[in-house]
């Protein structure tokens, strides 16, 4: 019994790696996903209790003119994590230039900052899917704050589904924002950053299933390897050139836009805790506060770098025993008899 137990634990902790699927498929067949002794959590109350130990701490955390002076570029500037990270450079005296296709959404954007930060917001409407539209970007950015010191490749797309029902234009949609848009806006502003002999801080924001592969969200997963490799690669080959390039993998950071796609029943975010460590989902605050860092000049010897920012997520399931976890205390006295048993055996 014990050891059924702990099967179907794993099968569930197996289960967790197609989240978003998992919901459906717990919809679908009307129950919870995760119905193996394992509570989930209401609405109002969505950590876990270990989430004490590691309290979100979301001010700046670098000196407040870190940036003066210095110009940051954001795609996907607008709205979430963009919006986010351009709000913490603002803060710290970044003069910020902010792109996506929805100029209204940017320009309110950019007003609301300012009105925060008292620097300057610019709105530089772009699709980076168009390489003359990120080629009049770019001119745009360089007219109105100069060129930049500091690049955030964070426009993204994503949707669920099962590979065979993808159309090849569902295949295109998601990898020419995420793959071709950053390679073309990294293109783009390269070539002018080499032209006037000026260096610059690249961040890619990918996903920690990048580095695994996860079914269901195929075209993401390809296209996020693809920019962390180009990130890489370009650590290496720009680097004569003063180019500095990095990748952030977040796990779980609850914004408006990315849960709308990928948890449409807003309930999976209940079960997502179980298997996060550290008890919590990411805030908009820690990950802007990572961007800065690595963007500052304070991590001048860091590039290349990928770094996964997930409260353990990643870990928790790629653990091969890790759903031991799920066997209560008593029940390990028993396990310890049984082992102690076989010891000479």
């Amino acid at each position: 019994m014990l050891w059924q137990q702990i099967g179907m634990y794993r099968r569930a902790g197996t289960v967790v790696r197609g989240p978003v699927v998992v919901r459906a498929l717990g919809a679908v067949q009307g129950h919870r996903v995760f119905s193996h002794g394992i509570p989930l959590l209401s609405k109002e109350n969505q950590e876990l209790p270990q989430a004490k130990f590691f309290p979100v701490l979301q001010s700046p955390m670098l000196l407040p003119n870190t940036f003066k002076g210095k110009v940051a570029f954001i795609t996907g500037g607008g709205t979430g994590l963009g919006k986010g990270m351009a709000t913490t450079l603002s803060r710290l005296g970044a003069e910020c230039v902010i792109s996506s296709r929805k100029i209204d959404v940017l320009k309110e954007t950019a007003a609301e900052i300012t009105s925060v930060t008292g620097n300057k917001v610019h709105p530089v409407q772009c699709d980076v899917r168009d390489p003359d539209s990120v080629k009049k970007a770019v001119a745009e950015l360089i007219q109105v704050a100069g060129l930049p010191d500091v690049v955030i490749n964070n426009a993204a797309g994503n949707f669920i589904s099962p590979f065979e029902r993808l159309s090849p234009n569902a295949w295109r949609t998601i990898t020419d924002i995420v793959l071709n848009g950053t390679a073309y806006v990294t293109l783009e502003v390269g070539k002018e950053l080499i032209k006037a002999g000026k260096g610059a801080a690249f961040l890619a924001i990918t996903t920690i299933y990048a580095e695994s592969g996860s079914g269901f969200v195929v075209p993401s997963a390809s296209a996020k390897a693809g920019v962390e490799a180009l990130c890489k690669s370009l650590a290496s080959e720009w680097g004569k050139y003063g180019m500095r390039f990095n990748v952030i993998q977040p796990g779980p950071i609850k914004t408006k836009g990315a849960f709308s796609r990928l948890d449409p029943a807003g309930t999976f975010a209940e079960s997502m805790l179980q298997r996060i460590p550290c008890g919590r989902m990411g805030s908009i605050g820690e990950i802007a506060n990572l961007a800065s860092y690595l963007c500052s000049d304070y991590a001048n010897w860091v590039s290349g770098a990928v770094i996964r920012f997930d409260g353990g997520e990643y870990v928790s399931m790629a653990g091969e025993f890790n759903s031991l976890e799920k066997v209560p205390k008593d029940q390990w006295d028993l396990l310890e008899k049984l082992i102690r048993k076989t010891k000479d055996s």
